[in-house]
């Protein structure tokens, strides 16, 4: 698994890991997705310190997430973005959408 997830206060941090492609895309999305359901946060937050590769698959990621928490009237987070990730970020216009 490409994530571990933290939650605490009201607080859901998803750290990811590695690649962020189509195959592991799937996976990630059903672990935070259920942690999401589980606890109901105010805020998730991904964190992309340790991801050495994303494809469009992880802009995928972030949007579907980011709909999911504001359905919940939550909001999400992009923290530690490395810069070969804040470029494809801000080219999708994803950044404009996040904390």
């Amino acid at each position: 698994m490409n994530v571990k997830t933290i939650y605490d206060n009201g607080i859901l941090t998803a750290v990811l890991y590695g690649e962020i492609d189509h195959h592991s895309a799937r996976d990630i999305r059903f672990c935070i997705d259920s942690e999401i359901q589980k606890h109901n946060p105010r805020m998730l937050v991904l964190d992309f310190q340790r991801v050495k590769f994303m494809d469009s698959s992880g802009i995928g990621l972030i949007m579907g997430r980011y709909r999911m928490m504001q359905l919940a009237g939550g909001k999400i987070s992009l923290v530690n973005v490395p810069p070969h990730l804040e470029r494809i970020i801000s080219l999708s216009g994803v950044r404009s959408i996040t904390m």
